[in-house]
């Protein structure tokens, strides 16, 4: 089974706009492209990776598209429509489900003012199209409002297939522990919901975290999800913040070492390979 790493961006500050990316976010606050990735990738043994959207807009989409086209190892793109404009989405996700890397979609919901965003009813159509294409969705769930909506999500769009971002960044940093233990469970119940066992460095203390500061936030994922619903991502650049991709590599591999081959190999790969339809 390949090796994926199903959570990470690349962005161009002189080409693209990015409006949560201000000089306050300090060393990530830059142009970051495949040709710095790629030897990190190399280190740790990934072979693939999933692109995901870094900015609610066309252009951004049409960016990593392009990314995909000229680098192998971007094996799916998850990029962003218009969901609330559901006759917009429509004609863009009939444009880019031409493109054989288009695997997802997202939307930078805790960017937005309405934590309630998402499960308006123009979204939640726009839902149903991803849904009829057999696209899934990532969410951004930051605040327990955002992971509260994952089971109305599942359930107003059953056909729909889901994936938790970062495991909705947990309170590593302050041993913290509900609602989100609660919260995560109850989004696990439903069948159709994934996550990604990814940007939980950034949720820590960023210099002194160790697999030991993660592991009870992704044993209780293992025990909730199992590994057949739970991938590996590195969240780089945003990883940098709190380390680099060879402690997240590193770290993660200490987190899974308890696993057995095949169900270590599913978090690394093989899930990813299934969400995202990527050929391995």
């Amino acid at each position: 089974m390949a090796v994926i790493d199903a959570h990470q961006h690349f962005w161009n500050l002189e080409t693209g706009s990015y409006p949560w990316l201000t000089p306050a976010a300090g060393p990530i606050h830059r142009t970051f492209e495949p040709e710095e990735l790629l030897p990190q990738l190399a280190a740790a043994g990934v072979e693939r990776t999933v692109l995901v959207q870094a900015a609610d807009s066309y252009a951004d989409t049409d960016a990593m598209l392009a990314q995909a086209d000229a680098h192998d190892f971007i094996a799916a793109v998850v990029g962003w429509v218009p969901l609330n404009r559901p006759d917009e989405a429509a004609e863009a996700l009939e444009r880019y489900r031409r493109h054989p890397r288009f695997a997802g979609v997202r939307h930078l919901i805790h960017d937005d003012p309405d934590p309630d965003w998402v499960i308006q009813d123009s979204v939640i159509e726009g839902l149903g199209l991803l849904a009829e294409a057999g696209l899934p969705f990532d969410v951004v769930a930051v605040l327990p409002r955002h992971l509260e909506h994952v089971p109305v999500l599942a359930e107003r769009v059953p056909g729909l297939r889901l994936v938790i971002d970062h495991l909705a960044k947990p309170p590593i940093k302050d041993k913290g522990w509900e609602p989100w233990a609660s919260l995560i469970a109850r989004a696990a119940e439903h069948p159709n919901v994934h996550a990604k066992v990814s940007g939980l460095n950034t949720a820590a203390d960023p210099v002194t975290w160790t697999a030991d500061d993660l592991r009870p936030y992704v044993d209780h994922a293992l025990e909730v999800f199992g590994p057949d619903r739970l991938m590996f991502g590195s969240d780089w650049p945003v990883a940098i913040l709190a380390g680099d991709y060879a402690k997240v590599w590193k770290e993660t591999g200490a987190l899974l070492a308890g696993l057995t081959e095949a169900d270590r190999a599913a978090v690394l790969g093989g899930t990813a390979a299934r969400f995202y339809g990527i050929e391995v």
